[in-house]
């Protein structure tokens, strides 16, 4: 009989030998898979004794699932997914000339995992292109499933962007704001209350459940203030409502400062951190791309859009190493469904040559140990691969910017960290 994770009054119920769905991957995900699931399997067993180990069950997407199926998403995977509620994958294309606009958004959306969570932490020995990347610590919390994502686009000299462009000019009186009508196409951006709501609130109990000091709305809501200035305001109006005696906000901090001066405010700040206050603040996103730079140790937990966490995140992993070594994951924390995924592309121009880092994956399955309570065995994987980078034992991506550096192919890679178990 199949060991299921179950769901009960909001928690995962994971027995000892839990059914994990996985996706091989296009391109080199069929080199980083199984090196990943070893490295898992070894940590479990290190860290249980063999009273614990994952069923991996292979289900199909990509392109290996259109040679088998005629489909490059097939009903069956989305079934497993659903029934298992835990799942991981590897690097997908996107179909060229097919039916699905990209096989990533198309899970996210049909799962509904508004979360896509990206850790960001350094390795030590990793190099780096800033000068403290040891001060680097952050979780960004971007939304999944709304703004540009959402994927509403009207092409300009198609019909339905006329009758787009003749709404916006004759109904709701654009006219001066689109500057070359007749060449335009035109993108629209949802940002809804629930969504953003959702989002944050995950974001904030994330910060609270690990005692993290602080959370950050990044946002441009100067400029698009009914929509991106919405989800700061959304954000703030839930932290004081939803979170009153464990966070201190902001907007709070003006408040006091407006009323009864900047020393009351600077008080009021000191007393909340001291008393173990989550610290709700928000930045523009532009001024935030700088300050991640220059003051990484000012930000803990980032709660961003959707385009301004794909920004993000590819610029906060270049600063520890880069999306090689950088996991992923996405995540409905209402249902409990989750697929944890290598950030990285497919990299066909190194499939089979032993290039591949499987870091990402093996990382993002440190994610899933940790979704699913498994804090020891998750420990044991990231403890592992520290000191595989600390002794310079990488593969070739890392040995190229490493001085003195033993260079090592995927399937040795894992097995080092493997060794490292202890």
């Amino acid at each position: 009989m199949e060991e299921i994770i179950t769901r009960l009054d909001g928690k995962l119920i994971v027995p000892d030998h839990p059914v994990i769905p996985f996706i091989e991957g296009d391109g080199i995900g069929k080199d980083i898979s199984i090196p990943c699931q070893k490295v898992i399997d070894a940590a479990v067993a290190k860290a249980y004794g063999g009273k614990r180990q994952i069923v991996w069950k292979e289900v199909l997407a990509g392109k290996k699932a259109f040679e088998q199926t005629g489909s490059y998403l097939p009903e069956e995977t989305m079934e497993d997914f659903k029934k298992y509620l835990v799942g991981i994958k590897g690097p997908l294309e996107t179909p060229v000339g097919g039916g699905i606009r990209s096989l990533n958004v198309a899970l996210r959306q049909t799962l509904d995992l508004y979360v896509c969570l990206r850790p960001v932490r350094w390795f030590k020995g990793v190099p780096s292109p800033i000068r403290y990347p040891s001060m680097v610590d952050m979780h960004i919390f971007r939304e999944n499933t709304e703004d540009i994502y959402a994927g509403i686009e009207f092409m300009t000299g198609e019909e339905k962007t006329k009758k787009f462009l003749d709404f916006l000019q004759n109904e709701m009186g654009i006219k001066t704001q689109i500057r070359f009508p007749e060449s335009s196409s035109f993108g629209v951006k949802p940002v809804s209350k629930d969504g953003s709501e959702r989002l944050i609130r995950a974001a904030i109990e994330y910060a609270i459940e690990r005692k993290l000091p602080s959370v950050t709305l990044v946002h441009k809501g100067n400029i698009m203030k009914f929509t991106e200035g919405a989800f700061k305001n959304y954000g703030y109006d839930l932290a004081e409502n939803e979170f009153a005696d464990q966070v201190f906000t902001w907007r709070q901090y003006q408040k006091i400062e407006k009323g009864k001066g900047q020393l009351d405010a600077k008080k009021a700040l000191e007393q909340a951190e001291s008393g173990g206050k989550v610290i709700i603040k928000d930045v523009i996103t532009d001024a935030f791309l700088q300050e991640s730079l220059l003051h990484p140790f000012d930000h803990s937990v980032i709660a961003t859009l959707n385009l301004n966490g794909d920004y993000v995140s590819d610029q906060l992993a270049a600063m520890v190493g880069g999306i090689g070594i950088s996991p992923g994951a996405n995540i409905n924390y209402n249902s409990g469904y989750a697929i944890f995924e290598a950030t990285h592309g497919t990299a066909p121009n190194i499939v089979g040559t032993g290039k591949a880092n499987p870091s990402s994956l093996i990382l993002s399955g440190v994610m899933m140990l940790e979704y699913m309570g498994w804090d020891e065995a998750a420990e044991h994987v990231f403890d592992a691969m520290e000191h595989a980078f600390a002794k310079r034992r990488v593969t070739s991506d890392l040995h190229a910017m490493m001085e003195g550096a033993t260079l090592l192919s995927t399937s040795e890679f894992a097995e080092e960290v493997i060794r490292n178990i202890h």
